[in-house]
């Protein structure tokens, strides 16, 4: 009997590789065959050690243009036609629209559908947002069915979109992409002062970056010795990225250092007592706030989903409200003026990762669903 086969389809294989070989692997233990759809760039080696095959679709994720979607649907609707997937598992709002509509013209009714996060839905108020909001949620139930999945990161995003956080038959909570936390360990906080605070992201104005510059200039301002340290890269193919001429700028003042991307994320937290995330919204469970958790380092971070389901204020990090940079100084304030602080909270962090949040919970949460859904007999047959 052939195995049943899985199939994912994601937007760029880094952000594949970054947060979802968890669910790659989980699959794979489940006896699987495992695929996954995305424009391949450098990460074909890192999927296909999970023993998953990757196909390369390329495909700009910046463009809108009606002709451009069309052509983008119906490459996915031949890929995912001859593939002929058990399950269809899109990840992120755009390969939801676009695979989910796909998948539904092959014949696919067993589909989950990922949201990562809001993105522009979550991060703004205003008509526009709200406009886009509706024209989701319509074109979400356009493509749902009795046999789709809705799989999200925190309880506020299903809210949003019109959905039951509680209704099990529809919708799933995992914890984020998760962590190992044998792979991250807790350290020993470095000498202080000064207080060393680190951003990793990707360099979006949604992250709050300018924010946290901004706070430390004031935090230095009202006499404390701070230093903030980013890392991360533009990206090119996202219209809210940072150029990297005003991330330049801001490495020139004082107390801020722009160290770009990194894969050395233990390292990052060796070196540094806190983790910032001035984020303005869209998230689904950040991954660096998990990452800096499982190393024992606390969390200051904004008042918006994700962010505030994972960080208990006062107890794991301190939460602020959003766009408030006045808010994130005098927290850092602080944290440099304890610090014995950010270690206590640090701890605390840490065993809040272990309470649901890790790799493994995250991959049985997937694996639990696949079975569910397998276990759904279907109608159709793909074309």
């Amino acid at each position: 009997m052939p195995r049943p086969k899985l199939l994912f389809v994601a937007t760029e294989d880094w952000f594949f590789a970054s947060h979802f070989l968890p669910m790659a692997r989980a699959a794979r233990e489940l006896g699987l065959d495992v695929a996954v759809i995305a424009r391949e760039r450098h990460h074909r080696r890192a999927i296909e050690a999970t023993g998953a095959r990757l196909i390369a679709l390329e495909a700009e994720r910046r463009s809108l243009d009606p002709r451009a979607l069309f052509r983008q649907i119906m490459a996915l609707k031949r890929l995912i036609a001859r593939e002929k997937p058990d399950i269809l598992h899109c990840i992120a709002l755009k390969p939801i629209a676009l695979a989910g509509f796909a998948g539904r013209l092959a014949g696919v009714e067993r589909r989950v559908y990922a949201l990562t996060g809001l993105g522009f839905l979550g991060a703004r108020q205003d008509r526009l947002a709200a406009a886009a909001r509706f024209a989701a949620v319509t074109w979400l139930k356009a493509i749902d069915g009795p046999k789709v999945r809705f799989l999200f990161e925190n309880p506020d995003d299903p809210v949003t979109l019109g959905l039951d956080p509680q209704d099990a038959g529809k919708v799933a909570l995992v914890g984020g992409a998760g962590v190992d936390p044998l792979m991250l360990l807790p350290s020993q906080m470095p000498p202080a002062p000064p207080l060393k605070v680190a951003l990793v992201a990707r360099m979006l104005w949604s992250k709050g970056v300018d924010l946290a510059v901004e706070a430390v200039r004031l935090a230095r301002a009202d006499g404390a010795r701070v230093e903030l340290t980013i890392h991360g890269a533009p990206d090119p193919s996202n219209p809210k990225a940072i150029p990297e001429a005003t991330l330049k700028q801001w490495a020139a003042r004082p107390g801020i250092n722009w160290a770009g991307p990194t894969r050395d994320i233990d390292g990052v937290w060796k070196a540094h007592h806190l983790c910032i995330l001035p984020s303005r919204g869209g998230e689904g469970l950040p991954r660096t706030i998990l990452e800096a958790a499982a190393c024992g380092r606390p969390i200051l971070t904004t008042d918006v989903p994700g962010c505030r389901s994972f960080v208990r204020e006062g107890k794991d990090g301190m939460v602020v409200p959003v766009d408030d940079a006045v808010a994130l100084a005098r927290a850092m304030l602080v944290f440099a003026r304890a610090p014995a602080l950010a270690e206590r909270m640090g701890t605390n962090a840490r065993n809040r990762l272990l309470d649901g949040h890790t790799e493994r919970d995250v991959m049985n949460a997937v694996k639990a669903l696949y079975l569910s859904l397998l276990a759904a007999p279907t109608t159709d047959i793909a074309a």
